[in-house]
């Protein structure tokens, strides 16, 4: 969906990501676009052409790579007025139906299967992308925090993103389409905060990255910059306890890419003397990370998952609250106990998204089939449309703003 009217950037587009609904084939995708997306579209912008968030994993690669399935694929969007502009990468296999768990981010930054994948994403979406739009691929942040435990495994994370920013730029150079890639820091994985975002990216990416590229090319900071940068969920980041604004602002400051913004919302604990009122977010698919602020010194505990959680916050003491990944709708308000993260969203954050500090804006709430039942509207394309309202709401100029 293209951002108009009272709704600015002009150049701003907003979508919704397709991993909310089953299936691993662009096949399944277009059943949901069919049975859900162009219900959705008629629900927010009927007048509008509508944006699309694809999510393929690897099964979708054979059917990505049959040119001609793809420009069927293309022309059945464009005749119903939808288009594609980015892709969540981040989940390399079945991402429904089973345990994903840590196993999401497998195969990680270190393997040429994870860089194989993600540059035939990457020429696939060239092929989809309308005249003139960019193109953003979401990805894992570089791998699970446990699984990095020497230089040399650092040393490999650099290669391989930077194989793929090769990659970009070949794209960019060959066929004057730019698309950029998005590190996506999560609690639990290699880069987690902003501050080990921005220490990555400056003494790995731009000192032996840019050296690698630089190899082959000219200029390579300047390509670094344009193709890799951060997919910012606004859910991992509230976890960590992070200002949402103040983070945009330290990244903008650091001139890193904002490659895509997920607008999404984690659940958030005011009194961890009531955690048990978490059990019925206990479900064995996804991994729930939480995050506990202690009152004393605003230190962050961390665990890995909500089982572990549940064993270990009775043991603490002096906790403030606690913050847990599981992304909840939205509109979703919860009460004095049980709430979400949705309020760290506040107006200097809105204000940024007006002023463009993004291009790609991605609703991302893929929870909805394990969601408790008193937080899931009717249907699945009433809750993604309640969301949409929710946050043209909140991008929608104040009266006191100059545009």
């Amino acid at each position: 969906m293209h951002l108009a009217k009272n709704t600015p950037p002009l150049d701003a587009h907003l979508t919704y990501c397709l991993n909310i609904h089953k299936g691993e084939h662009l096949s399944d995708h277009q059943r949901a676009i069919s049975a859900y997306a162009t219900e959705v579209h008629q629900n927010i912008a009927p007048d509008q052409s509508f944006g699309l968030g694809l999510r393929l994993g690897i099964e979708s690669l054979p059917e990505l790579a049959d040119l001609d399935r793809l420009a069927q694929f293309k022309d059945e969007l464009d005749r119903k007025n939808l288009y594609a502009f980015t892709v969540n990468a981040f989940p390399y296999g079945t991402f429904h139906g089973t345990r994903v768990k840590e196993q999401v981010y497998a195969p990680d930054w270190r393997s040429p299967e994870r860089v194989s994948y993600t540059n035939a994403i990457a020429d696939a979406l060239r092929l989809l992308l309308p005249t003139g739009q960019e193109g953003s691929i979401s990805t894992v942040p570089c791998s699970f925090k446990p699984w990095i435990e020497t230089d040399a495994d650092i040393r490999q994370l650099v290669e391989r993103i930077t194989e793929t920013v090769i990659h970009l730029h070949r794209i960019h150079e060959e066929h004057g389409i730019l698309i950029h890639l998005g590190l996506e820091p999560e609690p639990a994985c290699y880069l987690e905060t902003t501050p080990e975002f921005i220490t990555f990216f400056n003494d790995h990416m731009l000192l032996q990255g840019k050296r690698i590229i630089e190899k082959q090319f000219a200029r390579g900071e300047e390509i670094l910059r344009r193709h890799l940068g951060i997919n910012f969920d606004c859910c991992h980041m509230a976890i960590q306890y992070e200002n949402l604004s103040d983070s945009l602002e330290t990244y903008i400051s650091e001139g890193i890419l904002l490659s895509k913004i997920h607008i999404s919302a984690a659940l958030h604990l005011s009194e961890v003397n009531y955690f048990n009122e978490l059990k019925p977010y206990e479900e064995p698919v996804y991994l729930h990370q939480v995050k506990a602020k202690k009152r004393s010194d605003a230190s962050i505990l961390s665990w890995t998952d909500l089982p572990e959680a549940f064993e270990g916050i009775p043991e603490q003491s002096d906790l403030e609250s606690a913050r847990i990944h599981f992304h909840v709708p939205l509109f979703w308000e919860g009460d004095e106990l049980l709430s979400s993260t949705a309020a760290c969203m506040d107006e200097r954050f809105w204000k940024h998204l007006r002023n463009g500090v993004s291009k790609h804006l991605e609703i991302e709430t893929y929870t909805f089939d394990v969601l408790p039942r008193d937080l899931q509207r009717d249907n699945v394309v009433d809750s993604i449309a309640d969301e949409y309202r929710w946050v043209l709401d909140k991008l929608s100029t104040p009266t006191n703003e100059s545009t």
